[in-house]
């Protein structure tokens, strides 16, 4: 069998990048867009000019850096330029960080500084989850309803074994408003105890998915280790067949994961890696900042979680029922 070119010239094996001080955070957010596709083909069509194209531009460095981590070039990729551009935009060296805000900062920088309106709604709209979140009085069951979207599923998890799929359904239920919870009612002039419900308009070609995994009680942060499990591939009408609007006209709700942010250690302090899906082979590969190293299913699912474990913290799933395409045939 002859090996296609972009395997023997290593194009296949994933890129590491250096912890740059407490870069961790960052390094695994960078292999997990390296790995979304649809994001490096709008910055590869992207083109800088004037203030865009200046070396504080964040997505000029967030563009050279996926770059670099895609190139068959053998030489190990800098991502300083990244790292600093960071910086001056309040996102300090030298610092932990939570990789959810982390991750957010990074897309609202990019729409900000990116200069072309049409490329910064497709980056955009890659996350976007549009959501009708409805509001029922309970005493004259008067409707509310507000259309907003979502850049994330944040999810909460209880202190005992969870799912995914329970947690996207508690996500859903109705809650009860009651107490100081309680809303005002245009229609009995005052605050009365309601019903609020979420129901879903579209979803996204990329969906992140938030596991809520850190608590603030009092002052107090701690990490929930508990168990969260979570499928390869899944189909949301499946799942929560309730959470869908009438509105809603999307046929493929089918989801495939390709990449796990994964933290160890505790609230105050840890360490963040990724498994992520190469996107040229579809195997799955661990980045360890520079230390990167192909790995299975089963490690994956060893990040579902449980006392004093590395733990899932974020999950990225494509729209589709394979994470990429094909994958090639490497055997001799």
């Amino acid at each position: 069998m002859i090996v296609p070119a972009q395997v023997a010239s290593g194009f296949l094996t994933m890129k590491g990048l250096r912890n740059h001080h407490l870069s961790c955070c960052v390094n695994t957010l960078l292999q997990t867009f390296s790995a979304t596709r649809e994001l490096t083909d709008i910055l590869d069509k992207w083109k800088p000019s004037g203030r865009t194209a200046d070396k504080h531009s964040l997505p000029l460095q967030l563009k050279t850096v996926l770059s670099a981590m895609r190139s068959d070039d053998p030489h190990s990729v800098s991502h300083h330029g990244f790292l600093y551009c960071l910086d001056r935009n309040y996102i300090r060296l030298n610092v932990q960080h939570d990789a959810d805000e982390v991750f957010l900062s990074i897309l609202n920088l990019m729409q900000q500084q990116i200069g072309d309106t049409a490329l910064a709604l497709e980056i955009q709209e890659l996350y976007k989850i549009s959501v009708q979140t409805q509001l029922e009085c309970l005493e004259c069951s008067f409707n509310q309803t507000q259309t907003s979207f979502m850049l994330s599923l944040p999810l909460h998890i209880k202190e005992d074994d969870n799912s995914l799929e329970s947690c996207m359904t508690s996500f859903f239920e109705h809650q009860e408003l009651k107490g100081r919870n309680c809303c005002y009612c245009k229609q009995c002039g005052s605050k009365t105890p309601s019903k609020q419900g979420v129901k879903l308009l579209s979803l996204p070609p990329i969906l992140r998915v938030h596991l809520k995994r850190f608590r603030n009680n009092s002052g107090y942060a701690r990490k929930i280790d508990c168990k969260v499990t979570f499928p390869e591939t899944f189909d949301f009408t499946e799942i929560v067949k309730e959470a869908f609007s009438s509105d809603f006209t999307q046929n493929d709700c089918t989801y495939t994961l390709y990449a796990v942010l994964v933290h160890s250690g505790g609230a105050m302090y840890g360490h963040y890696t990724a498994f992520v899906r190469h996107r040229a082979n579809q195997r799955w590969h661990y980045a360890n900042d520079s230390h990167v190293q192909q790995a299975s299913w089963e490690e994956v699912m060893a990040t579902y979680g449980g006392y004093n474990r590395s733990t899932a913290y974020m999950l990225m799933y494509r729209r589709g029922s394979e994470a990429g395409g094909p994958q090639p045939d490497l055997s001799g």
